[in-house]
């Protein structure tokens, strides 16, 4: 397949980025993600990966459209999980060694 990534050509193929992957570590996903084999790897690594560019001279966005052509699963930003911080009062009384009361 044929596609335009940083305004520069690239033929890729589903094996070919299989291959180009093939022994590489994950690093920590923090934003969108590709599953590759059993892998999910960040887009901007793929991309540095069989691009062989700089993360900075292309988007996220060209790599998923590319990934995603080649029917590989991408997913979306993962959501933070809602933090829940103890009131002052709560945090005392654990501190405390005491039962936390339920804020009415």
């Amino acid at each position: 397949m044929r596609c335009v990534i940083a305004r520069y050509p690239f033929e890729l193929t589903k094996n070919g980025v299989l291959a180009s992957m093939e022994g590489v570590k994950p690093e920590c996903v923090t934003g969108e993600s590709v599953t590759i084999g059993r892998r999910r790897y960040p887009v901007k690594q793929v991309g540095r990966v069989i691009t062989r560019q700089d993360p900075r001279d292309f988007t996220s966005g060209e790599i998923v459209r590319a990934m995603t052509r080649l029917g590989f699963t991408c997913h979306a930003q993962p959501e933070a999980a809602p933090a829940v911080a103890p009131t002052p009062f709560q945090n005392a009384s654990a501190l405390l060694g005491g039962a936390a009361v339920a804020e009415v």
